[in-house]
C-alpha cells in the first residue's frame, strides 16, 4: 500500500476487488450446494433459507481469511534474492553435518568401505 501511486489503479492484490470476487465465488458455490443438498431430493421444496445462510457464512469467512492473508503479505528484501543459497563456510570444517569423513568425532564410529565398493569385483 505504501508503493501506491495517486491516480493509478491498485494491483489486484492490494485492491478490494480481489477478495470480494474470491468471497463471492465461494458464496455462490455454497448457495448452490446447500440448495441442492439441503432439500433432500427433487420431490421436496428447495430450502432457500438454509442456502442464503450458508452463502452468507461462506462469504464472511472467506472475506475475513482473504483480508488477513492480504494484510500479512510483505515483499521480500532485495538481499534475500542474491547468492547461491549454499552455506559455503561449512566447507572449511568437514566434521560438521552430513557427508563428513568421520574424523573429528571422538565418540563416533569410523567409516569403513563397503564390500561392494568400486574396488571389488563380483563373479
Amino acid at each position: 500500500m505504501a508503493d501506491q501511486q495517486p491516480g493509478k489503479p491498485r494491483k489486484l492484490r492490494t485492491s478490494v476487488k480481489g477478495p470480494l470476487m474470491f468471497s463471492a465465488f465461494w458464496a455462490v458455490l455454497a448457495f448452490v450446494s446447500v440448495l441442492i443438498f439441503a432439500s433432500g431430493g427433487s420431490a421436496k421444496t428447495p430450502r432457500f433459507d438454509l442456502a442464503f445462510t450458508g452463502a452468507g457464512i461462506a462469504f464472511i469467512v472467506t472475506l475475513v481469511i482473504a483480508a488477513m492473508l492480504s494484510m500479512s503479505y510483505k515483499e521480500n528484501a532485495e538481499h534475500l534474492g542474491k547468492g547461491s543459497g549454499v552455506n559455503l563456510s561449512s566447507a572449511k570444517n568437514p566434521s560438521h553435518g552430513f557427508g563428513g569423513n568421520g574424523q573429528g568425532h571422538a565418540d563416533g564410529p569410523s567409516e569403513t568401505p563397503d564390500a561392494d565398493g568400486p574396488g571389488t569385483s563380483r563373479s
